[in-house]
């Protein structure tokens, strides 16, 4: 078991609580990326799912300048994909009244105060890890016109960032957020829901506590970066008067390498137009993910292999790669694309030759069978599966050697075409009698095996290959100077028709070259690889 599951059954054993209840409580101000999968997934699979327990899907919608309806609705898009299923669909605005009496009852028994000063002056007096804050001359302002002044910036009296409500807490402990935190702002902005119904607004650290108290959530899993703000959690629930109190526990947020985790970040990609929005696939945004091709099961197993742990690391980013690969290994259809082609002409078949043959959908399915493809005497193959000069140990087709076509027969290249560009542009070979693929009799033995397409019938679809945004140098401190401006190529390529006709989402492997999907928003045939046919995690 991991420490969270220690301590529910722990809770529950000693009777402590009797239905588990968690949330996810994501800011709506962005669009959720693979460390908020992890979350859902410890919050519903790893917890309220394993001990039959709920879940609750709640928007942290306290700052209306960045929140928007537009990231709520991908939020609720993305969590459903995952496979989540909510008790209730929540919402912090809707505890604005029961925030505000919280406030008003810290304010009456001394626990609060309104201030006036800078924000500037307020940085100064806050101190630093190893000096004590200086008090405000405010804290000690009678309760009555604490009270009356809260009043005044509720009702629109206070221009914005013109009085804040603090916490009278220690100005002298040695964790900075208990020197009297601000727990109230004013700001005159229209909220997303609420409209303009309120002109004062809680922060994150005061609303929290109460959101889980008011729905008597039992653990409040939270990442590591909460545990300094973890005295101030308790502080509020113990002095707002909540029982039963609800408890924080932190976990490891998600790091993966040449990855961006920072939501504010991938939001600027998405501003300056260096993707194409937030479900561009080299996005590491679920929306992102899922238009590349990666499945709910493949998250929520990337998410069971990296665990739940107290300390914060750094995971590979083969191992997601990996996740995928496994589960495509077994369901993707297997396909010919050429990527890059070359038409190649086969002599010793008429013009008006053709056949079909037989090719095996999926070997880890054999229930699927096989259908037909057709085989004339023009194909295309991949340009680099042809070398006029070729290396030592070289298995494809050169000058005068010999290959076998997938599915088809052993050929033997008689001779090639230069254009002008001093690239080969036409390729001729024959067909080696007798070794037609399932019933070659001519005893004869080739070592390399290539894919092709029929000319004749083929169809052209556009294949989108995807690397990293950001570059492997981790000298480079800021994403800025990381980001991989190749990190997305476009090839043209030659297939099986009905490629063209397929839905969107539906994934293939391309022999030898990956596996691709459908993209959901291209016009045409456009497909996305999802991830290449080579496994390089080792862990």
């Amino acid at each position: 078991m991991n420490f969270i599951e220690e301590i529910i059954e722990e809770d529950l054993s000693e009777g402590r609580v009797r239905e588990i209840l968690t949330r996810f409580p994501p800011e709506p101000n962005g669009y959720l990326h693979i460390g908020h999968a992890k979350s859902i997934c410890l919050n519903y699979y790893g917890t309220a799912v394993k001990y039959g327990g709920k879940f609750n899907l709640r928007f942290d919608d306290t700052n209306p300048c960045k929140e928007e309806d537009e990231y709520v609705q991908s939020i609720i898009e993305d969590v459903a994909w995952l496979g989540a299923k909510w008790e209730d669909i929540l919402y912090a605005s809707d505890y604005f009244d029961a925030m505000y009496e919280c406030a008003v009852k810290l304010i009456t028994k001394g626990l609060a105060y309104i201030d006036d000063v800078t924000a500037e002056q307020m940085k100064q007096m806050r101190g630093t890890l190893t000096e004590k804050g200086t008090e405000s001359p405010c804290r000690n302002r009678p309760i009555s016109e604490s009270l009356r002044l809260f009043e005044d910036m509720k009702n629109g009296l206070v221009e914005s960032g013109g009085l804040v409500l603090r916490a009278k807490i220690d100005m002298a402990s040695p964790n900075i957020n208990m020197r009297d935190p601000i727990i109230y702002r004013v700001l005159h902005e229209k909220h997303h829901r609420q409209g303009d119904k309120w002109c004062i607004y809680p922060m994150y650290d005061f609303a929290h506590p109460i959101e889980d108290a008011v729905e008597k959530i039992t653990h409040s899993i939270c990442t590591l970066e909460f545990e300094d703000h973890r005295p101030l959690y308790d502080w509020v629930v113990e002095h707002c008067e909540f029982d039963p109190p609800p408890h924080q526990y932190e976990f490891a947020r998600l790091a993966i390498k040449r990855t961006i985790m920072s939501k504010r970040y991938l939001k600027k990609l998405v501003d300056t137009g260096f993707v194409e929005g937030w479900d561009d696939p080299r996005m590491p945004t679920l929306a992102g993910l899922r238009r590349r091709g990666y499945t709910p099961a493949s998250i929520r197993e990337f998410c069971e292999r990296i665990g739940v742990a107290k300390a914060n690391s750094e995971v590979d980013t083969a191992l997601l790669e990996s996740c995928i690969r496994d589960e495509l290994n077994l369901t993707a259809d297997r396909v010919m694309v050429v990527s890059d082609p070359i038409e190649l002409i086969i002599e010793n078949r008429a013009e008006d030759f053709a056949e079909e043959l037989d090719f095996e959908i999926n070997p880890n399915q054999p229930e699927k069978g096989s259908r037909k493809i057709r085989f004339s005497n023009r194909l295309f193959i991949e340009r680099d599966d042809f070398v006029v000069d070729p290396p030592p140990k070289y298995f494809r087709l050169s000058p005068g050697g010999a290959v076998r076509l997938k599915n088809a027969y052993v050929i033997r290249c008689t001779g090639y075409e230069m254009g002008d560009n001093g690239q080969v542009n036409l390729i001729r070979a024959e067909i080696i009698e007798g070794t037609k693929s399932g019933s070659d009799n001519s005893g004869m033995k080739v070592k390399g095996t290539i894919h092709w397409a029929d000319a004749k019938t083929c169809a052209d679809i556009t294949l989108r290959l995807y690397d990293y945004l950001l570059t492997a140098d981790e000298s480079k401190g800021d994403f800025a100077d990381r980001l991989n401006y190749d990190s997305i190529r476009v090839l043209n390529g030659k297939a099986e028709v009905f490629l063209t006709e397929s839905p969107p989402f539906e994934r293939y492997q391309f022999m030898r070259l990956g596996y691709f999907v459908r993209d959901c928003k291209e016009e045409g045939a456009v497909y996305n690889r999802i991830v290449s046919l080579k496994d390089s995690y080792k862990g």
